[in-house]
């Protein structure tokens, strides 16, 4: 096919689309089921009512060819399981007493049955449910679901594609089960899963399926040699057989390197790259291996991450450039749009001007449609769409918001001094110890308490003006007490306020910040039906005054203990934000880190003698491919250090980081130089600790013993099994004792519960070693 066929073929398409609804429906659906107020056949009905609404706003936009199989009740990872077979044996019964439930006990857990761990997808703040196989796992193919969805989509009269997570990417996210050997490798079991992987296949033609997509992310992450002859393997077997529907293989986050010869020679139909994050790296590498002729190539030109308008005519330049380089090239977004909200223009609260800078889901369908009809047509056919985009664009970047002269020049004048404690750790510790006088293994917890119904109504009352500012503050005001009164009764060391008047831990901040924008209906899913609205970081940032000093105090007025400072450290604002794309992110990260510096040296000038700085964000935004990691890791680390190191020595900082990999960041975890930091452990059964150890961590660690994902209330025995395993690898004067995150997702009665138990453990460990 010539460029210019291939340009008028060119169609547009998505991989996948928000699941939630434009009302949270689903979430309202789950909880509502778990809560037993919705039976399974009014939740399948709302899943299937949300199915059709996404399939028809995307048909109706003008997307030639919709995704199937991208919706889920939880997790697509977690479906993959299912559809594959890999259940837990711990949650085999349940899956065959009740699909649903037990589907539901895997993801979150039951009181006898621990859930599977839950870690980050890639460098995104979306989790996944990580699969559990060892050399006795047997796979089996069930495509029920995957069926299902197609023939919705089929009876409505569109041509739809079914998005799978791929056989390669599947078995490098996954971990050997409990009681397998650490050193088990899941992708040795690649020749048994890809049979199953074939009978899906086969299913789906036989359902109706021209095209299905394999999704395969994890090949632009570095992968051995070894790895990539297994992606070799697998597509030579996949792509060999001749039942099967044409297969569509992807990539997505960054650029596919040495992965990418290996796809282009496999016996697959298609490709789609990402031409957003790795669009120049991804063009030469297309180019090198002589482009993809014969082939059908998906162009990710729109980008998928992040909220801003796209630059179409500089998208339309990397179209053309594609052209030449296979037989069809359509577009696309860089990856699926689950990772941005529905819909920009259900806000309300944001200037219209500034608003036609952002582009959510159904604004990024628009942009797909424009450019495949500018691709195929020609420029002309959208001079009123580029038009409005060349001004939308020079709006932006002449806005008053975007640049502040002072916060320029203060970022400049940072020097190396400015993020370095005044005296070394063990002098620190020292100090901290004779000043604060913990017992051994001292109790905390991560920060926030249960967000109730009626803190939540309080603040739905406050912003409909049923109730006044004084009587918002005092509704605040008494949570706090009963907070801290719940803690001392307890017996926990280092107390919290609890957190009761912020709606989110980047949110809450960045509706206090200059150069922030917040939605109202900005919902993204972070896993679950947990779903958040992510702030837009669209300018120059700076702190007007302070942000918790207030309620903080309050707190530790009410207590002879210590109260924790909580704030969100400046890599986390910036991941869970929406970030500026007009500079780079180690320039806003230095802006944020210096509005929080403010914040933390006014909390220790306030009395506040433990100030938490949250960083749970630190694993998962490290770029996918290791040459990147230096550069990033450094400006990462500077910025925590030029928010923390303004303080006295007896002034005890604290991180903490949660659900991610933190083995291969261990370093970067020391050069925080943070006092003391807590890390989710519970689910992966204290490998943190072990990693701690191993890099000979010197300062002290709290690896959590109750994971708070899961509504199950671990034992005071569980726990104390956890923490003195833990001891194995950090030593007792260096241990602390906390949850594995904040508890703001549970409920009062399984906080009380886990908490007394997490306390009790720690004293019938601490009178052990005391004994000994």
């Amino acid at each position: 096919m010539t460029a210019k066929s291939a340009a008028a073929a060119a169609r547009a398409t998505v991989y996948g689309y928000p699941r939630q609804g434009q009302g949270r429906e689903l979430k309202k659906a789950i909880e509502g089921y778990w809560k037993g107020r919705v039976d399974a056949d009014a939740l399948r009905a709302t899943a299937t009512e949300l199915r059709r609404t996404n399939w028809r706003q995307l048909a109706e936009a003008g997307i030639h060819e919709v995704p199937t199989g991208d919706f889920s009740y939880y997790d697509h990872v977690l479906d993959t399981s299912v559809m594959v077979g890999a259940i837990p044996e711990r949650h085999r019964a349940a899956v065959e007493a009740d699909a649903l439930d037990g589907y539901f006990s895997m993801a979150r857990g039951t009181q006898d049955a621990a859930p599977l761990e839950m870690t980050k997808w890639f460098d995104t703040n979306y989790h996944y449910l990580v699969p559990e196989l060892g050399p006795d796992t047997v796979f089996t193919a069930d495509s029920t679901q995957q069926v299902a969805a197609l023939g919705q989509a089929l009876a409505l009269g569109l041509t739809a594609r079914p998005v799978l997570v791929g056989p390669v990417t599947y078995l490098l996210l996954a971990k050997p089960a409990p009681g397998v050997a650490a050193d088990f490798d899941p992708l040795t079991l690649l020749d048994r899963l890809l049979p199953v992987y074939a009978q899906v296949l086969t299913d789906l033609r036989t359902a109706g399926a021209e095209w299905v997509q394999l999704d395969e992310p994890a090949l632009v992450q570095d992968r051995t040699p070894a790895e990539l002859n297994a992606a070799a393997r697998a597509y030579r077997d996949l792509g060999g057989r001749t039942d099967r529907p044409k297969l569509l293989v992807a990539s997505y986050f960054d650029r596919l390197g040495d992965a990418l010869p290996v796809l282009a020679k496999a016996p697959v139909e298609g490709l789609a790259l990402d031409f957003t994050e790795a669009a120049a790296a991804n063009l030469d590498a297309l180019a090198a291996v002589g482009g993809l002729p014969g082939k059908r190539l998906v162009a990710g030109v729109v980008n998928g991450r992040n909220i801003w308008v796209n630059d179409l005519e500089k998208a339309l330049a990397t179209l053309g450039t594609l052209l030449g380089l296979a037989d069809r090239v359509d577009v696309a977004a860089s990856c699926s749009l689950l990772h941005v909200p529905l819909d920009a223009t259900a806000e309300r609260d944001i200037e219209p001007q500034i608003l036609r800078w952002l582009a959510f889901a159904r604004q990024k369908t628009a942009e797909i449609v424009t450019l495949a009809k500018g691709l195929g047509g020609g420029t002309d056919t959208i001079a009123a769409e580029l038009a409005a985009n060349r001004a939308d664009l020079a709006s932006r970047a002449g806005s008053a918001l975007t640049h502040d002269p002072a916060v320029r020049a203060r970022t400049a004048a940072v020097t190396a001094t400015d993020g370095r404690r005044s005296q070394p750790y063990p002098e620190r510790a020292a100090a901290q110890r004779a000043h604060l006088r913990l017992p051994l293994l001292p109790t905390t917890t991560i920060g926030s308490f249960p967000q109730t119904t009626e803190l939540r109504t309080a603040r739905a009352d406050l912003r409909a003006g049923r109730i006044d500012s004084a009587g918002y503050e005092e509704r605040i005001r008494a949570e706090i007490g009963e907070v801290i009164s719940f803690q001392e009764k307890t017996g926990l060391d280092v107390l919290v306020h609890g957190e009761a008047e912020r709606n989110d831990m980047v949110q809450y901040f960045a509706e206090q910040l200059t150069g922030y924008l917040a939605t109202q209906h900005g919902w993204v899913q972070s896993y679950g039906t947990r779903y958040v609205r992510p702030p837009i970081l669209a300018g120059d940032i700076s702190r007007p005054e302070a942000m918790t000093v207030r309620w903080t105090t309050y707190a530790q007025s009410l207590t002879a203990k210590p109260v924790k400072g909580m704030l969100t450290g400046p890599v986390t604002m910036l991941a869970w934000s929406f970030v500026r794309d007009d500079q780079p992110l180690a320039d806003t990260a230095r802006q944020v880190a210096l509005a929080l510096r403010d914040e933390v040296n006014d909390l220790e000038a306030a009395g506040t003698s433990v100030i938490q700085v949250d960083e749970p964000a630190l694993r998962e935004t490290l770029p996918l491919r290791a040459c990147d990691h230096p550069e990033y890791l450094a400006w990462a680390t500077e910025a925590f250090r030029l928010t923390t190191a303004g303080v006295r020595p007896d002034t005890q900082i604290h991180t903490h980081m949660c659900y991610a990999e933190f083995g291969d960041i261990v370093q970067a975890i020391d050069d925080l130089d943070a006092d003391v930091i807590s890390l989710e452990a519970a689910r992966s059964h204290m490998q943190v600790a072990r990693e701690l150890a191993g890099h000979g961590y010197p300062r002290e660690a709290g690896p959590g013993v109750y994971d708070i994902h899961s509504p199950r209330v671990p034992g005071a025995d569980e726990a104390a099994a956890l923490l003195r395993r833990g001891l194995e690898a950090i030593p007792a004067e260096r241990l602390w004792v906390n949850p594995d995150c904040g508890l703001k997702t549970r409920a009062w009665p399984e906080t009380r519960a886990s908490l007394e138990n997490l306390v009790t453990a720690a004293r019938t460990v601490r009178t052990a070693l005391s004994a000994s």
